[in-house]
């Protein structure tokens, strides 16, 4: 499934070539130096403790796609639309996936009539609120516990309250995409089992049914041979990894590098006076991590690079936002959303994450952590 065209995948591409231009001519200006040294040594130490973590997560992702079917994630949904919910938001501790990966799967579940609250909660829950991402956070925090709780149980929190939110100011209006909704709600064949592919639609809405055979279609049905070996799904999912883990794997570089440029060349008074404006440095922290588009299982080892010099609410805030939201999503949100819906949104992500950050700020209930 494409999720952007080939002007964003330009941009993206002429973005990374003058990342690795800028990269060697600093190297070659800055020299062989204190400084770059320890630029250096920050750099490829979280490089190196957050890898491991994003290529476990990639291989669940593909072992996920290949041998779990959508049926079975729906099949533990309950049918009162408020507790589907609550327990979508926590399907991420069943169904481990990032938000790179969460995004199609989500679109597919949502073809087959995943209400649209439900399908909120699981975008934003899932990447959090999943056991890779809390074992990731806390050996990031030096095996401290309880940041990975906080960050778990706030994520789930903030999904199932966004999700609820959307639903209720959505009630009369279309937030997802024509031709998602209308294969969720006018085509009865994808409840009864029978295969279709609703990917052609016309402007007015109309279904253009259609069998693809040896492929799956986006209602997540497998129209693959039924004697599909376990070799052949292996495989499938080791090619479903390898692309998670590259198409992600640039943002970790891109994050690492910025994080030590900034511990090493930025003045620690300007990290103390943030410190000193909670609200200020939260607000730092969650502009930052919408930029740098990480993958939730490996943001904690950036975050947790901070844990000297910001506030453990600004780290918190950081990790909170990230998966919900930041510029890849963007681009992925618009193959799921309506442009009103996205806006809505991400006005309640950014609203949410930033008034608990400051409640957790002021609460106290950080006192110690991350120190």
């Amino acid at each position: 499934m494409k999720l952007t065209g080939q002007p964003v995948r330009l941009r993206s591409f002429v973005f990374e070539s003058l990342f690795v231009i800028g990269t060697i001519v600093f190297f070659i200006v800055a020299g062989r130096t204190d400084s770059v040294r320890n630029l250096s040594l920050i750099f490829a130490s979280i490089v190196l403790e957050a890898i491991p973590f994003m290529l476990l997560g990639a291989v669940v992702g593909g072992l996920l796609e290949s041998f779990v079917s959508r049926e079975r994630i729906t099949s533990l949904l309950p049918k009162k639309r408020w507790q589907t919910v609550l327990v979508a938001a926590g399907l991420g501790m069943i169904f481990p996936v990032c938000e790179c990966a969460i995004v199609p799967v989500v679109r597919r579940l949502s073809r087959k009539g995943l209400p649209m609250a439900a399908a909120v909660a699981y975008l934003l829950g899932g990447p959090i609120a999943n056991p890779i991402v809390g074992i990731s956070t806390a050996v990031a925090y030096k095996l401290d516990f309880r940041m990975a709780a906080i960050r778990m149980i706030l994520g789930y929190a903030i999904a199932v309250g966004i999700g609820l939110l959307m639903d209720r100011i959505f009630a009369r209006r279309r937030a997802l995409l024509d031709d998602i909704a209308d294969a969720g709600d006018a085509c009865p064949t994808c409840r009864t089992g029978d295969d279709h592919d609703h990917d052609d639609h016309d402007h007015d809405g109309d279904h253009d049914h259609h069998h693809e055979h040896g492929s799956e279609c986006s209602c997540g049905h497998s129209h693959a041979p039924a004697a599909s070996s376990f070799k052949t799904k292996m495989i499938a999912a080791m090619h479903h990894a390898a692309d998670d883990f590259i198409g992600v794997g640039h943002y970790l570089v891109i994050g690492a590098f910025i994080a030590a440029i900034s511990q090493t060349y930025i003045d620690r008074s300007f990290f103390a006076q943030l410190a000193g404006m909670p609200v200020v440095a939260i607000l730092v922290m969650m502009v930052l991590a919408i930029l740098l588009n990480l993958c939730s299982e490996a943001d904690a080892f950036i975050a947790s690079s901070f844990r000297t010099i910001m506030p453990p609410s600004a780290q918190l805030a950081f990790m909170l936002i990230g998966p919900m939201f930041d510029l890849k999503l963007l681009l992925m949100y618009q193959t799921l959303f309506t442009r009103r819906a996205i806006v809505t949104l991400a006005a309640l992500i950014f609203a949410t994450v930033t008034a608990v950050s400051i409640l957790v700020h002021f609460s106290g209930i950080m006192t110690g952590v991350a120190g």
